[in-house]
């Protein structure tokens, strides 16, 4: 399996979440900004990978490295989907972001227009 780096801005990060008794798993957002058009992209990572994390906050440049997860799923109807995830199995902090602040009304506005 093949294996990508990413390096970006930390946009989110939310706690761990278990789904099991057996599995647990932390999602993440990292803001691409090395093209015209700025990607937030939607990452995570799994079991004892979830405390990489911890004490990372918003804004703090990284460099993850992740692996292209896919899974099919068939819904009770019968409907079968396809399911990409990004698992990060390294996040290297390489500046610290500040603590979360209030977003301007300004900044508020520009998120809930349409990228079209």
């Amino acid at each position: 399996m093949s294996s990508f780096k990413l390096n970006g801005l930390i946009k989110v990060v939310n706690p761990t979440i278990k789904v099991s008794d057996k599995f647990s798993k932390r999602e993440f957002v990292v803001t691409d900004s090395s093209d015209t058009y700025p990607q937030d992209i939607s990452l995570q990572l799994t079991q004892d990978k979830c405390s990489m994390l911890d004490g990372v906050n918003p804004g703090a440049n990284v460099e993850v490295e992740f692996n292209l997860r896919g899974r099919e799923w068939t819904s009770p109807q019968g409907e079968v989907k396809y399911f990409n995830t990004l698992e990060a199995w390294k996040v290297n902090v390489l500046s610290k972001g500040s603590t979360p602040t209030n977003s301007s009304p300004s900044q508020s506005n520009e998120e809930d227009a349409l990228p079209f």
